[in-house]
């Protein structure tokens, strides 16, 4: 007898036990070594110097055609398509049919943070790189689509002034806006109603590459772009992500946010935004 039990019986007990224990440590050696395989293939995927270029492109929000990013990652139209159809097979990209023509996009939200997020890793240069700067260089840190926000020092600076005047509250985490930010929002033209169904952030901080900064992401950030285009507050700037900044969209930042690019964000709101 062994503990009230049959010798017999408890090596049997012993031995399913152990082989419980075996099969759930083989799953957990087996989800790990499935995970360590995705990882590896979507690295390999984005580490691809023209599928980087055109997921760069795509990060600009809009669907273009293999043709345009063929072209935008100068190579062959045949050969974008092979990289697209990896790409899209690997769920990093969506694609649309209409008519004649395939339209392609990012996948997901997941996947536009993902690359923002390995862009900003890349911006961090150890020890620092000379990289001669170009107006282009200039207008995309400036002001470009971060997938469907307002990213660079646009995208900062309206981020700054909505936490320093209290419409918002960001944390490394997450963000909230508060009572007097759906007003503001409200009236600026937001739908701060998520769609039926989302599962997306309602507002969250982005790290922004080039500033080192948060902008805004989520639902609040896309309906902030939504709005300043349709205003015409901002323009998109032809095959790039650059976003430019219209006389009416001067004025219209500064009456709606307290963001003054006549001589920059204004000083006491970036400082209130620093130590708040």
């Amino acid at each position: 007898m062994h503990g009230g039990l049959p010798l017999s019986l408890a090596i049997g007990s012993a031995r399913a036990e152990l082989s419980s224990l075996a099969g759930r440590a083989a799953v957990a050696v087996t989800s790990r070594m499935v995970a360590a395989a995705n990882l590896v293939e979507v690295a390999a995927l984005v580490g691809d110097t023209a599928r980087a270029t055109m997921l760069a492109a795509l990060m600009g929000g809009q669907s273009l055609t293999a043709t345009e990013l063929a072209f935008l990652a100068r190579i062959s139209r045949s050969t974008a398509s092979g990289h697209l159809g990896k790409l899209v097979k690997a769920r990093l990209v969506a694609v649309t049919r209409k008519r004649r023509f395939s339209y392609y996009r990012i996948a997901s939200p997941l996947v536009a943070s993902m690359l923002e997020s390995i862009k900003a890793v890349a911006a961090i240069d150890v020890p620092p790189r000379f990289q001669p700067r170009s107006v282009r260089d200039d207008a995309m840190r400036f002001a470009r689509t971060c997938y469907d926000h307002i990213a660079g020092q646009a995208g900062v600076a309206i981020a700054d002034a909505l936490a320093a005047r209290g419409h918002i509250v960001l944390t490394g985490d997450g963000g909230e806006v508060t009572e007097s930010g759906k007003r503001l929002l409200a009236r600026f033209g937001a739908d701060l109603a998520p769609k039926s169904g989302s599962r997306r952030m309602f507002c969250q901080p982005c790290l922004d590459w080039s500033e080192r900064r948060y902008h805004l992401k989520g639902h609040v950030g896309a309906e902030i772009l939504r709005c300043c285009l349709d205003l015409g507050w901002f323009k998109r700037e032809r095959d790039s992500r650059a976003l430019r900044l219209t006389p009416a969209g001067r004025a219209g930042l500064a009456e709606t946010f307290g963001v003054d690019f006549s001589g920059g964000v204004r000083s006491t709101e970036r400082r209130a935004a620093l130590t708040g």
